[in-house]
């Protein structure tokens, strides 16, 4: 039964040694990258069609940009826990792709229904909560932790040019065809579509250590729970996810700030994602060589400064500039790298279910980070809820790093992925 572990081990190992990634993650890669065109095409557009067409609040807004991202954190455990079973990483994921790519026909079919739209985004939204933690499992067990920095970079890296291509191809169906939306939703499930094709074809699939008879889905919680390195990190990062402030957020601050045309709204994040496509790499690169607590409590500094910029008088070109390269920053420093951190606490067996716990409590914080947000815009205006962002997350940083000071480094780690108990770092 430890076949296939010691194979995708030997596999990672000779990668790491050549100075490649293993091919799993080349091919999870792939298929973010056709995936996060199609899923791309749609976020790009949806700020400006609640809010400028539809003409809802930020407090409403706010509302449904959290509940549309904490969505995911609903079925993320339970993605996790599928996955676990059974070694089910490659099957539990390739439904939350399919599920994912159906709800551009759902869009299709909505026509301008706000329920049906509103039941379209949570099929989304269900199926990246689906296949983000059996993705991830899969990249972390297929990678020595020595490299887990590199392979989640080289991975997000290859996310982020879909991400990158997604808004660009909305704006071109946008405007070869004079707004209809109709065509960038038949687009963008083609390509969702061939991604799951690219996932069936090419990712292979594994089965990992089973799980110990007589535990259920929430013995597995309690036992991740009980690494106290894990508990660290999870603790971490649903503090500083409590105090990050949507991007949509910032992407309309910076639209009412220069008041450019609100045809060229969906090309925002461009600039956030080019940035993140150069450093996901490096940033991976130097979290492996000094440890990923570093980077990562720098990533959510610079968001801070971000936020600070748009309290400034800063205006036009060099604001805009300023806070999308900061955008990027935070996201290579933490996005791969938060992963690469926690994974290694985790045994193999619970790997996919770990990494599901963090992003579940990653998400319901930003949940409520960003309803707060929404509500201090609406009551007291963008100066002071600007000024609460900046205080509240420069405060997070602080307490995130008391809390990863607990963190073991990671050259007291073992070498091998796939360890079915607890790092010796962890115990």
């Amino acid at each position: 039964m430890y076949l296939a572990t010691t194979d995708a081990v030997a596999t990672a190992g000779g990668a790491a040694r050549r100075g490649r990634v293993a091919a799993p993650v080349l091919a999870l890669g792939a298929v973010s990258l056709i995936t996060d065109i199609s899923s791309e095409m749609v976020t790009a557009v949806l700020p400006l069609y609640f809010v400028l067409q539809l003409g809802l609040s930020p407090l409403q807004f706010g509302f449904l940009d959290g509940l549309y991202n904490a969505v995911t954190a609903v079925v993320r455990l339970a993605g996790g826990r599928a996955a676990d079973r059974g070694g089910r990483h490659k099957l539990v994921a390739g439904g939350g792709y399919a599920l994912s790519a159906l709800s551009r026909l759902g869009l299709l079919l909505a026509g301008g229904a706000t329920l049906g739209i509103g039941a379209a985004l949570a099929a989304d939204r269900i199926g990246k909560g689906v296949r983000t933690a059996p993705r991830d499992a899969l990249i972390s067990l297929a990678s020595p932790p020595g490299q887990l920095g590199r392979a989640f970079g080289v991975h997000r890296a290859m996310d982020t040019t879909g991400a990158l291509l997604g808004p660009l191809a909305a704006f071109a169906l946008l405007w070869a065809t004079a707004d209809a939306y109709d065509a960038v939703f038949v687009v963008s499930f083609c390509c969702g579509l061939l991604g799951v094709l690219v996932l069936v074809a090419f990712v292979p699939g594994r089965r990992d250590l089973p799980v110990p008879p007589g535990r259920g889905a929430a013995g597995r919680t309690r036992e991740v729970l009980e690494v106290p390195a894990f508990r660290r990190v999870l603790g971490a990062a649903v503090v500083l996810g409590a105090a990050t402030v949507g991007d949509a957020f910032v992407y309309l601050l910076l639209q009412r700030r220069i008041g450019f045309a609100e045809s060229w709204f969906p090309l925002l994040p461009l600039g956030a994602a080019a940035v993140y496509l150069l450093l996901a790499v490096p940033a991976g690169r130097l979290a492996d060589r000094i440890g990923r607590r570093v980077p990562f409590l720098a990533g959510h500094a610079a968001l801070a400064v971000a936020y600070a910029l748009l309290l400034t008088p800063l205006d036009g070109t060099p604001l805009l500039v300023g806070v999308l390269l900061l955008v990027g920053v935070f996201y290579a420093a933490t996005d791969g790298v938060l992963m690469a951190l926690a994974g290694p606490f985790l045994p193999a067996r619970h790997r996919a279910g770990g990494l599901a716990v963090v992003q579940t409590g990653q998400a319901l914080s930003r949940l409520l980070a960003a309803a707060g947000f929404g509500a201090a815009w609406t009551w007291w205006g963008t100066g002071t809820a600007l000024t609460v962002a900046v205080v509240l997350l420069g405060g997070a940083v602080v307490v995130a790093g008391v809390l990863l000071r607990g963190v073991p480094p990671e050259s007291v780690l073992p070498n091998s992925p796939s360890t079915g108990g607890r790092s010796e770092g962890a115990s």
